[in-house]
């Protein structure tokens, strides 16, 4: 996210901050928005309404405001989650290498937990708004500037920060799918991965984000490109626990009904996702609340955060009413419709996660090695927890017959679970009684493999056996036979 000061006019398709406002977010008010709540259900500001379904509702804040006691008072009575706008970005917590400085990030965070709210860290690596002498650097000094960068902003916040956005718009725009060109991706197409990696170590506590804008659209190269990545850290085990969308839509990058399907395709990944930098050009109280009830749809959609809190505070311009409060801190008829939303919403929002591969129609079935044409067997069918599960030759019995549920399991025996006894390589796989856990949720993968949502590992035969009674563990994905699997009907 540019300062707002001189945004980059490529950036997000604005193309000069793109003025002319596209049909599909003209702003539309009429009594159709105002969906009906109990009284006693709703809440008046949107942070309490989306505590209710367990999610945050955030705003992006700047220091230099903190003295407009009109901004000052609408932050703090509507939002729960702040992300400094500019001042934890890394040219102004390292304006000169290895001398911080945290005196505007940590105004924005004291306020923050003075007035009892949760702070989103943005951000450790990016392209953009990087100080003089790290613009300068290339190759392996620059590679150690970024890790030394993370690490020192890393620990001066540790245990502090909700969630980092550890690496910010890698990806480029068009239709290559493939990385953004910058000094930091000249030092190895690695560097994504260092830097997460150095995060996770630094700040255990703390959530990893990858952040973009123009990955809302599901259709969209730029989209399936980070898809990919998300996905292959999760199977190697790369340390990611958040997809950032921001949510930037104008009339170039408009909203698009695909919306949800980009929320719940990430979410299968085992991610969360959080909406980073909401805003939308002419305020379209429509668009907001579709907005939100995407979002509502998939339990694992943590919350949504605006890029500003009046219009006249955001970064494309006041005469553009991309956000929720007039220039005069007036509520608009968006304010009231994401209210709405967010009061509509269930409680205990039911999950719905929908499988990388949908499973073959039955009651139950075989799941029998590529490599070895045996079936994963319970021995002895036990109902014990904790017995590793191996390779038998394949038969009827029910201690071979595993069903798969829309909440990604393997179940077997009745409620006994195909569960991964760890997130290292060589975990034993074996089974467990069912809880929900994701160390108990598998993804069925079209290359036949199947794959731990919690440690994105391989479900494996180990040593690449083949013959009776060769145990299973979960190993890092490589392609080989013994992590290939079909499935069979009963």
């Amino acid at each position: 996210m540019g300062m707002k000061a001189s945004p980059s006019s490529a950036r997000r398709g604005f193309g000069a901050l793109s003025r002319v406002i596209g049909a599909g977010v003209v702003s539309v008010v009429g009594a159709a928005l105002l969906v009906s709540v109990p009284a006693d259900a709703a809440a008046s500001t949107l942070a309490a309404a989306a505590q209710q379904s367990g999610r945050y509702f955030g705003a992006a804040i700047a220091a230099g405001k903190l003295g407009d006691s009109q901004y000052t008072t609408i932050a703090n009575r509507e939002f729960d989650m702040i992300t400094a706008e500019n001042e934890m970005k890394i040219n102004a917590t390292e304006p000169n290498q290895n001398q911080f400085n945290f005196s505007s990030g940590d105004r924005i965070y004291n306020w923050a937990v003075q007035n009892g709210k949760r702070v989103r860290g943005h951000t450790l690596a990016w392209h953009s708004q990087q100080p003089g002498w790290m613009e300068a650097m290339s190759g392996n000094s620059l590679r150690q500037a970024m890790i030394n960068h993370i690490n020192g902003v890393m620990n001066h916040y540790k245990g502090k920060i909700y969630a980092w956005d550890v690496v910010n718009e890698a990806f480029a725009d068009g239709n290559s799918g493939g990385r953004r060109d910058s000094n930091l991706q000249r030092t190895g197409n690695d560097w994504i991965e260092v830097a997460f990696r150095t995060a996770r170590a630094a700040d255990p506590s703390a959530k990893l984000c990858y952040n973009d804008y123009n990955i809302d659209n599901w259709s969209w190269a730029k989209t399936q490109g980070v898809y990919n990545m998300v996905r292959d850290f999760k199977q190697r085990g790369v340390p990611i626990d958040c997809v950032g969308l921001q949510s930037h839509f104008n009339g170039n990058s408009p909203y698009n009904s695909n919306y949800r399907t980009t929320i719940q395709s990430f979410a299968a990944l085992g991610v969360d996702v959080q909406i980073t930098e909401l805003d939308i050009q002419g305020g379209s109280a429509t668009t907001y609340a579709n907005v939100v009830n995407d979002c509502l749809a998939v339990p694992r959609c943590t919350g949504i955060t605006v890029w500003g809190v009046r219009d006249s505070d955001s970064w494309l311009g006041a005469n553009t009413s991309p956000l929720l409060f007039d220039g005069n801190g007036n509520k608009k008829a968006a304010y009231t419709s994401v209210l709405n939303a967010l009061n509509a919403a269930s409680p205990n929002p039911t999950p719905t996660v929908t499988p990388t591969v949908t499973p073959p129609p039955g009651d139950g079935g075989q799941i029998r090695g590529v490599a070895s044409g045996r079936c994963v067997d319970v021995p002895n069918s036990t109902t014990t927890d904790g017995t590793q599960l191996q390779l038998w030759d394949c038969h009827s019995g029910s201690n071979q017959q595993w069903t798969y549920t829309s909440a990604q399991e393997f179940r077997v025996l009745g409620n006994k679970c195909l569960d991964a006894a760890g997130t290292g390589n060589g975990a034993k796989v074996q089974i467990y009684s069912c809880w929900g856990g994701d160390n108990q949720k598998w993804r069925i993968n079209s290359d036949n493999s199947i794959v731990n949502v919690q440690s994105g590992l391989c479900l494996d035969a180990a040593n690449s056996g083949t013959g009776n009674g060769t145990l299973l563990q979960t190993y890092s994905c490589w392609g080989g036979n013994n992590q290939k699997w079909t499935r069979s009907g009963s």
